[in-house]
């Protein structure tokens, strides 16, 4: 069959793409990648802010961003913090990993009534929630054809056990092989949280074994199935989606592409930079960084906002989850900024998400200044607090309209 050019030219950057990703080790001693500031946040070494400043623009004005994976949580804490996403972003992508699960379209539409009742008025005509379901063993298909005219946009598969509320998740892939089809023949994507739970495998290594021995028989099993790895961590994973058809493609959270697994020991245990999946070696956050800033198609923002109460974080048993909504945005392009690729962060944060979605691209504004602020130390959550990524650090970037 022959093969258009435009259809040529896409193979051939991917491949290019996929080709820099498994270089990532010397194109990025080349290249600024952010490793984050002193203290609680450190990862490693970084440039000063002034000389960060000297070296770009002082404002950008890029396409309105989605954040392509989200958790608000439910009841007075959802109030507290969807507004800080709806102030910064058209569209988010709501996980359904409360207790009990959002299992059926039924579920997911009560729920995207909450998160809109939380929206407040002056923003509720830019901000649409778009809503996911839980994956389980008993997913049946019906439930696919449900859910896809309920408005639902994909079914979020978690390996069970593998992350907070996970505990009904999928314990064998091939338990849900009908319902698999049933997406991909409805056009409604997969978002995995891509890691085994065999306590046989190290914690550090559970992401490249779930992608060599789950996602890529469920792919060879699906091929048409769309996908999407949540919150990547790993070389592994930056270089096999970069390879990987175009039907696969993955989100990067701020927190893993300026921070290492060091930012968990600065001075001590660190509770508020404990997320799943973990941080890792600083040899995979440059390969994500360098993914996430190489321009890409395949690489979008999905923040992994995951709030928690302070008291829960702080605990003998701490919750994992990183609460960046309110400075995500910030972040990336302090991230972009220092790996020398702001030339990159619209089609990151504005258009690959919507593309790969299917969904049409955001219309209005956003600016961003150079604009240093101190992030809090705490906001509001429900009748407790969080901690947000950054508390208490500098950020170079303010997001003011």
């Amino acid at each position: 069959m022959q093969t258009c050019s435009c259809e040529m030219q896409s193979l051939a950057r991917l491949q290019q793409v996929s080709s820099f990703v498994r270089s990532y080790s010397a194109a990025v001693r080349q290249r600024r990648c952010p490793a984050g500031p002193a203290g609680q946040w450190a990862a490693t070494g970084r440039r000063s802010l002034a000389a960060a400043a000297s070296a770009g623009p002082d404002e950008l004005v890029i396409t309105r961003p989605d954040d392509w994976h989200l958790h608000v949580r439910d009841g007075a804490g959802l109030a507290s913090v969807v507004p800080h996403t709806a102030a910064t972003y058209g569209r988010a992508i709501i996980m359904p990993n409360l207790v009990p699960p959002v299992t059926s379209a039924a579920a997911a539409s009560a729920y995207r009534d909450r998160v809109l009742a939380a929206v407040p008025s002056s923003l509720s005509h830019t901000f649409t929630p778009l809503m996911t379901c839980y994956l389980t063993d008993n997913t049946q298909p019906e439930e696919v054809h449900r859910a896809k005219e309920a408005g639902v946009v994909a079914f979020k598969l978690y390996p069970a056990g593998a992350t907070t509320n996970s505990d009904s998740g999928v314990t064998d892939w091939r338990k849900c092989l009908p319902t698999l089809r049933a997406m991909a023949e409805a056009g409604v994507l997969l978002l995995v949280h891509g890691e085994v739970t065999d306590p046989e495998v190290d914690f550090f290594d559970r992401e490249k074994v779930f992608i060599q021995t789950k996602l890529k028989p469920l792919l060879d099993e699906v091929p048409e199935l769309r996908v999407v790895i949540e919150h990547i961590t790993t070389a592994d994973a930056a270089e096999f989606v970069a390879a990987a058809p175009a039907n696969v493609a993955a989100s990067i959270t701020p927190q893993h592409i300026l921070l290492n697994r060091n930012a968990l020991f600065v001075g001590g245990l660190r509770p508020h930079a404990f997320c799943l999946p973990i941080l890792k070696r600083e040899e995979h956050r440059r390969a994500v960084a360098a993914a996430a800033t190489s321009g890409s198609p395949k690489f979008f923002l999905g923040t992994d906002s995951a709030p928690h109460p302070k008291h829960a974080k702080e605990s003998a048993c701490g919750c994992a989850g990183l609460f960046s909504a309110p400075v995500a945005l910030a972040l990336y392009a302090h991230a972009f900024e220092e790996a020398g690729a702001l030339q990159h962060l619209e089609a990151f944060a504005s258009f690959n998400g919507p593309d790969f979605y299917g969904l049409p691209r955001n219309t209005d504004k956003v600016t961003l200044r150079r604009q240093p602020w101190t992030v809090p130390a705490s906001y509001e959550f429900g009748d407790a607090e969080v901690v947000p990524m950054w508390a208490g650090q500098e950020c170079p970037w303010t997001v003011v309209a």
